[in-house]
């Protein structure tokens, strides 16, 4: 084994295997720390230079459902967020939700006429007399990120459609990342940026962890014929999957009972 690890991320880059970092995303999602070590300590002895960073994942993923099964619907985020999809609307969904759990109104898919052309807005939010406008950008594949020209055409879309009415704020959400010059426009222009990572104390992850609105597609015990039928549904959220609706699906009662007690670990736990 060469004296430094390097692992390679999703966008094909490379960068040395950290132990720390995949610790922290344990303990993240309830692992304790002699838990997060331990499976480190394995997924360590196991992995060659240049493996993939989703490789890891999967591994540590196994481990920790095997050892605090409970624990792997929280573990699972990110990508439980990119089986969302393929299309944005599910996403647009969850933010909505997040925002009515931080005191905003919130409603998807409105159309807002504006000076030039009439718009599709993804997110409209409103709190204390402010209203804002919100551009989801949902990725279903991981290694993209949202460019300057993401932040640009969201910055003229608003200028559109506040010289029309009273809007206060636009933001840009993503599920991925954010490249440096769409953070440094996003600042300058005023535009509220909100991706994965970032900005650490509001970013994505943080605010559905805190806010404990995990995805239906956290969710390890089901199949993927429920996940898309719930999801064809209108239901975002794990805590939406109910016995009536997996009843409605005619789904085998022993495979209700594991989904309902997944679920029940997931907002209890």
């Amino acid at each position: 084994m060469p004296d430094i690890l390097n692992v390679l991320k999703a966008s094909g880059q490379s960068e040395p295997f950290s132990e720390e970092k995949l610790e922290k995303s344990l303990v993240r999602a309830g692992a304790n720390d002699i838990l997060a070590k331990w499976i480190t300590d394995k997924i360590k002895q196991r992995i060659k230079d240049r493996t993939k960073t989703s490789e890891i994942h999967d591994r540590a993923l196994s481990l920790l459902k095997k050892e605090e099964g409970p624990l792997a619907a929280r573990y699972r985020l990110k990508q439980a967020i990119m089986e969302m999809g393929p299309t944005g609307h599910p996403f647009e969904k969850l933010i909505a939700w997040i925002l009515r759990a931080e005191g905003y109104e919130a409603e998807t898919n409105l159309i807002i006429k504006g000076k030039c052309v009439t718009h599709e807005v993804d997110v409209v939010a409103k709190k204390s007399g402010r209203q804002i406008m919100i551009e989801a950008k949902y990725h279903n594949e991981p290694g993209i990120k949202s460019d300057v020209k993401v932040a640009m055409y969201v910055h003229s879309r608003f200028e559109d459609i506040r010289s029309v009415d009273k809007w206060d704020e636009a933001w840009l959400v993503t599920n991925t990342k954010l490249t440096s010059d769409a953070k440094e426009y996003s600042s300058c222009a005023g535009l509220t940026a909100i991706a994965w990572n970032y900005p650490r104390e509001k970013s994505l992850q943080y605010l559905i962890e805190t806010s404990h609105l995990h995805p239906l597609t956290s969710l390890t015990s089901l199949d993927h014929w429920i996940k898309q039928s719930l999801l064809n549904d209108g239901l975002v959220l794990a805590r939406e999957v109910t016995q009536e609706k997996l009843s409605e699906l005619k789904v085998k009662p022993s495979k209700e009972e594991e989904i309902l007690k997944e679920v029940n670990s997931l907002l209890n736990g």
